[in-house]
C-alpha cells in the first residue's frame, strides 16, 4: 500500500504507560535512532520513584517525551503532538498536556472495567465522544503483539511484555526512523535469552509492518536531519557527560580519579558509568553511606589523587562536615550534586534547583566553596572539567550543581578535539632546602602547596583544627583565626578573575529587560526569549555558570537594564543572593512542580514584564 509522506519541521512524541511497560526503554531507543538519523533533539524522561509502582494507577505512570526537529531546538517541548497511551492511567495522567488535534494512540486492550475504575473513569473515553478533539487511533496493541508472537516458545506474559517493541516499531515506521540500531541493541541485550530476543525483534518488526499495511495510518511523516557544525556527534545524557568530564579531568591533569559514592537517585548513573573506565586510572568505591563516600574521596585527594563524590541534595546534607574539612585542609575535591525535589526524600525522580543556598552556605563556620552549574546535558562535560580545574588550581572543594532534568535528559553532543581541552597542572610541592611551610600561599591564587604524604621533607600536620598561617601548626590565636577565615574567603573570591565575564545576548542593544538564569533552565529561557523576539520585542538574556564566585562583571550587567527577571525552579534562591549582594530588585519567577519550565509560560512572564515598562 502506497502511503503519502508529509514533511514536518519538528515533532514532540510522548510514550506513556505503567512503570513496568518499558516506556523509558522505548523512548530511549527511539531517541538513539533519531540521533543517528541526524535530527536535533531534546528529551524528558519522567518516571515514579518506586521500583514497581502500583500497576494501572496514576502514581505508577512512566513517560518519555522526545522533541526532534530539522533545526536547532532547546527544550523537550511544551506539549506532545503525539501521545502513546498504554493504559487508562497513562491517558488520564497525560491528556491535559495534549493540544487539540494531536494524535492519540491508545492501547485498547488495557481499557478494562477494572483499569478504568482505578483512575476514576466510569466508562471508556475511547468509546464515547470525550476524545473528539484529538485524532484517536484505538489499537489493541497487547493482543496484536501476542498474535504476532504466537509461534515463539515463550509465555503469554513474556509476549505481552513485548508490546512496547510493537509500539516502537509502529512509531519508527510512522516517522521514518532507522531500525538497525534497535535490532543490534535487542540482539545484544537478550543474547543470553535467544527466544526472548527473537520475540522482541519479531514484535518490533510486526509494529513496523502493521504501519505499512494498515489503513489506520494513511500518512507517514518525515523530519529531515538538522544542520550541525561539522564533527562527530553522539547522543548524551547529563550524567553520562559528567562521567566523561571526570575521566577527561583525570587525563588532562595526569591525576588518578577516585570516586567515592553512595548510590542515590538521580546521581547513581555517574557511578555506574565511571566504573567502566578503569583503563584511564579511575578507581571507584561504593561506600556504605554518604559520609564514608566523601571521607574516602577527601582521603584520596590528601594522597595525591583527584577525589570526587557524587550525590543529590540529601547526600549533600550528610557530606557537609567533610566538605568543611576539605575547606579547612584546603584540598581539591569535586562534589557533584544532581539536584532533586525535596525536602527530605521529597520526589526523588523529579527535578528541582533548590540546593543553591545549601551549596553556598550549608556548612558550619565560614566555609566558602566555589559552585559551578551546567546549563544542558552536553554542557555537563565542560562543567566537570571546569570544576576540576578550579579545585586543583585553588586547592578547594568545588560543588557542581546539576539536576534531574539534565541528568536524565539527552541531546546531541559534538565530541571535542582532545587537543583543545584545557590542561590542568597539579603543581605538587617538591622538597627544597627551606623548611616546608604547608600553608605558605601562592601569591597569585592564594592556594597552599599540595604535598603528597610520604614525600621526604614535606612532612606536615593536617586536620580540621584551625592552623597557623604558614606553618600549619594548630592555633587558637584570635587574630590568626580571623586572618585564615578571610584569606580562605579571598582565595575563593579571587577565582572571579580567572573565569570569563558574564556574556549577554542582546542582539539589538535596545532591550530594557534582562532574563537571567542558571543551570538547567537555560533551554526553556532561551526558547522563550526566541519567541518574544519573534514578536518584535527586544529582550536580553544571560546565563550564569559560576554561582560562587559570581563573574566579575555581574554588577555592571545587572545595572545596565531597567528590569531583571530570574526564573528558578525553587522559591527564589538566586534572586535572594542577587538582592543581597548587588541591591538590585530582581523579579523572580518561581515554580517547584518537579518539572522543567515550559517555554510558553516563560514567554508570558517575559512579555508581562516588558509590557509593564
Amino acid at each position: 500500500m502506497t502511503k503519502q509522506v508529509q514533511q514536518l519541521d519538528r515533532v514532540i512524541i510522548r510514550f506513556a504507560g505503567d512503570s513496568g511497560d518499558g516506556m523509558q526503554l522505548t523512548g530511549d531507543r527511539f531517541t538513539q535512532e533519531t540521533a543517528a538519523f541526524g535530527n536535533d533533539l531534546s528529551t524528558l524522561p519522567n518516571f515514579p520513584a518506586e521500583i514497581r509502582a502500583p500497576a494501572g494507577t496514576l502514581p505508577g505512570v512512566s513517560s518519555f517525551q522526545l522533541h526532534f526537529a530539522d533545526h536547532d531546538i532547546l527544550t523537550p517541548g511544551d506539549a506532545p503532538n503525539v501521545l502513546v497511551a498504554m493504559n487508562p492511567a497513562a491517558l488520564k495522567a497525560n491528556l491535559g498536556d495534549l493540544p487539540r488535534g494531536a494524535d492519540l494512540i491508545v492501547n485498547t486492550d488495557e481499557f478494562t472495567k477494572r483499569n478504568l475504575a482505578k483512575v476514576g473513569y466510569a466508562a471508556s473515553p475511547v468509546e464515547d465522544d470525550s476524545l473528539a478533539e484529538y485524532r484517536v487511533h484505538a489499537l489493541p496493541l497487547t493482543s496484536m503483539t501476542v498474535t504476532a508472537l504466537a509461534g515463539f516458545d515463550i509465555s503469554k506474559k513474556d509476549a505481552e511484555r513485548a508490546k512496547n517493541m510493537f509500539a516502537l516499531g509502529l512509531l519508527s515506521w510512522l516517522y521514518h526512523r532507522p531500525t538497525e540500531g534497535t535490532v543490534s541493541f535487542l540482539e545484544k541485550k537478550f543474547a543470553s535469552k535467544p527466544e526472548i530476543m527473537k520475540a522482541n525483534l519479531a514484535a518490533f518488526q510486526a509494529g513496523w509492518s502493521y504501519g505499512e499495511t494498515t489503513e489506520a495510518f494513511s500518512v507517514q511523516y518525515e523530519i529531515k536531519p538538522a544542520e550541525h557544525e561539522p564533527g562527530l556527534y553522539r547522543n548524551i545524557t547529563g550524567n553520562l557527560a559528567l562521567a566523561y568530564g571526570l575521566v577527561a579531568a583525570g587525563v588532562q591533569s595526569g591525576l588518578p580519579i577516585f570516586l567515592g559514592s553512595y548510590p542515590i537517585t538521580p546521581a547513581s548513573d555517574i557511578l555506574h558509568e565511571i566504573s567502566k573506565h578503569k583503563k584511564f586510572g579511575v578507581r571507584t568505591f561504593q561506600a556504605e553511606d554518604e559520609i564514608a563516600a566523601v571521607g574516602a574521596a577527601l582521603g584520596a585527594s590528601f594522597g595525591g589523587s583527584l577525589g570526587v563524590t557524587t550525590t543529590s541534595g540529601p547526600g549533600i546534607a550528610l557530606k557537609s562536615e567533610t566538605i568543611g574539612l576539605g575547606v579547612a585542609t584546603e584540598l581539591p575535591l569535586l562534589v557533584i550534586d544532581v539536584q532533586r525535589a525535596g525536602p527530605s526524600t521529597g520526589m526523588p525522580t523529579k527535578t528541582e534547583q533548590a540546593d543553591l543556598l545549601q551549596a553556598m552556605y550549608g556548612r558550619n563556620g565560614e566555609a566558602p566553596v566555589p559552585v559551578v552549574a551546567p546549563q544542558s546535558p552536553s554542557d555537563c562535560f565542560d562543567a566537570a572539567l571546569e570544576a576540576a580545574r578550579i579545585a586543583v588550581k585553588y586547592r578547594t572543594p568545588v560543588i557542581v550543581l546539576s539536576d534531574g532534568y539534565l541528568a536524565n535528559g539527552s541531546e546531541p553532543w559534538r565530541l571535542p578535539d582532545v587537543a583543545s581541552l584545557p590542561k590542568i597542572e597539579p603543581g605538587f610541592a617538591a622538597p627544597s632546602d627551606e623548611e616546608f611551610q604547608p600553608f605558605r600561599r601562592d601569591p597569585d591564587t592564594l592556594a597552599r602547596p599540595w604535598a603528597v604524604p610520604g614525600t621526604e621533607g614535606l612532612e606536615h600536620r593536617i586536620g580540621g583544627l584551625e592552623k597557623a598561617d604558614g606553618s600549619g601548626n594548630i592555633s587558637y590565636d584570635p587574630a590568626n583565626h580571623d586572618h585564615m577565615v578571610r584569606i580562605r574567603q579571598a582565595k575563593v573570591d579571587g577565582i572571579a578573575n580567572d573565569i570569563a565575564p558574564l556574556a549577554v545576548d542582546d542582539p539589538s542593544g535596545a532591550a530594557r529587560v534582562l532574563v537571567l538564569g542558571w543551570g538547567g533552565t537555560y533551554g526553556a529561557i532561551s526558547a522563550a526569549v526566541r519567541r518574544v523576539r519573534a514578536t518584535g520585542q527586544p529582550v536580553a538574556q544571560a546565563h550564569l555558570r559560576h554561582l560562587n564566585p559570581f563573574p566579575a562583571n555581574l554588577a555592571e550587567v545587572l545595572r545596565a537594564y531597567d528590569k531583571v527577571v530570574v526564573p528558578e525552579i525553587n522559591l527564589g534562591q538566586l534572586a535572594l543572593l542577587l538582592r543581597g549582594r548587588f541591591l538590585v530588585d530582581v523579579i523572580g519567577y518561581n515554580q517547584v512542580r518537579g518539572l522543567p519550565f515550559k517555554a510558553e509560560e516563560l514567554q508570558g512572564v517575559i512579555q508581562e514584564v516588558i509590557d509593564s515598562e
